[in-house]
């Protein structure tokens, strides 16, 4: 006897079936992951073939070219067309390139690039019309906080903290008013925010500045806020919690990072003479060379040679006021010339009179030769009192971020 089947169940019969026996087995396709998108030097890399190298000692702008499947007329054009906007005879070796080749059949040139410096590259445009342009790379600012504990000399802390060295010659550049820096003793303290700057996101090419710091000599705090006190000049400089100008009419020393060989002395002992004389300067040894700054401004009323004094530029700061500057290699200053505070003025010698490098540094006040480290000498006007809500609302935050910084005792490096 023959049934008749239901065609509904006959359908889901063959479904049953056909999932039981894995004939439609739906398969799950595994794609490639998709490729990140890469820019440089204003393109998208991905959508062209890149050839990398970087110059060989011996290779010119026609070597690379020609390595690169270009024929000589072809790089007479380019070279002819771009000369104005950069001269490649200069390429240097070691520095990098880079080809950009189209996608398609003949891999037809779409530019050149090369980088004379971690900073700038050029731009040479292979397609159509071909010109050449100078860039600079987008540079992005990280800020950063650090602390130290002085052990023996600024630098030494630095190092053992493994911090950028450059922040040295920052801190005693903004306390070069207020802190001996040859003077420093076991146990001050620092703290700083600063930024450094980087180009791809993550080389690093140089210290930007200080923006806050806190030094703390003898026990005594010193707070340093960077701002803007002059908008229209772009004048910034650093201020105290309570809007203080750090800056005072004279600087320190005349030179950096350096230390004192003799002091004011009217009853000393000078080697050179064989007997007592009066040393009525400030001795501050240094390696011939190093530059000699203004301690504060004024005008120079001599710029000469003596004997005894050797290469020598005395500054007259006002009625009350002058510097004198001795045994200097070279000067860089001339009679009647207008310096400002810090300016170069000469460089550290051995002319006139003396037995090693060092430059003298003399200090007149009402005509008469005295001892800078023992005058109160004048401070610097505070900050305006129409920027003063500015600066503290303005400062609070740093402020802030510094006092958070917590000390700990410097490590060796290992």
């Amino acid at each position: 006897m023959l049934l008749k089947t239901n065609p509904f169940f006959a359908f889901i019969a063959l479904v049953l079936f056909a999932a039981c026996s894995g004939t439609t087995k739906k398969s799950t396709e595994i794609l490639p992951p998709k490729e990140p998108d890469v820019f440089a030097f204003g393109y998208k890399l991905n959508d062209f073939e890149v050839v990398q190298d970087t110059v060989r000692k011996g290779d010119t702008f026609a070597d690379i070219f020609l390595e690169n499947g270009f024929t000589y007329p072809q790089i007479y054009t380019v070279s002819k067309q771009t000369k104005k906007q950069y001269n490649f005879r200069k390429i240097q070796p070691k520095k990098p390139y880079t080809f950009l080749f189209a996608k398609d059949s003949i891999a037809s040139p779409v530019a050149f690039i090369y980088q004379p410096s971690m900073m700038e590259y050029v731009v040479v445009n292979l397609k159509d019309s071909i010109f050449a342009e100078k860039r600079k790379k987008e540079v992005k600012l990280r800020t950063f906080e650090a602390q130290g504990v002085i052990t023996s000399s600024l630098s030494e802390t630095l190092e053992a903290q493994r911090l950028n060295p450059l922040l040295a010659y920052d801190l005693s550049d903004i306390y070069a008013w207020s802190i001996d820096f040859f003077r420093l003793e076991k146990g001050d303290r620092f703290k700083v925010v600063y930024t450094q700057k980087y180009v791809d996101d993550s080389i690093y090419v140089g210290l930007n500045r200080i923006h806050a710091a806190y030094f703390e000599h003898r026990k005594n705090p010193y707070y340093a806020i960077e701002f803007e006190s002059d908008s229209v000049r772009g004048i910034t400089e650093f201020f105290d919690e309570k809007g203080m100008n750090l800056r005072r009419a004279f600087l320190q020393s005349p030179v950096q990072f350096s230390r004192i060989s003799s002091r004011y002395n009217k009853r000393r002992r000078i080697a050179y003479y064989g007997r007592t004389k009066p040393h009525y300067g400030t001795d501050f040894a240094a390696p011939v060379g190093t530059p000699i700054r203004a301690t504060a401004s004024g005008t120079v009323v001599a710029a000469s040679y003596t004997r005894s004094n050797g290469n020598y530029v005395k500054i007259r700061h006002n009625g009350t006021y002058s510097t004198q500057y001795l045994h200097m290699k070279k000067r860089a200053v001339r009679k009647g010339q207008y310096v400002k505070q810090g300016d170069l003025i000469g460089t550290v010698g051995m002319t006139g009179y003396t037995s090693g490098p060092h430059v003298c540094y003399r200090f007149w006040k009402n005509g008469k030769q005295v001892d800078p480290f023992k005058q109160k000498l004048p401070e610097a006007k505070p900050i305006d009192p129409k920027l003063k809500e500015a600066y503290m609302v303005h400062m609070q935050p740093l402020k802030d971020a510094l006092d958070c910084i917590e000390f700990h005792k410097t490590q060796t490096k290992s």
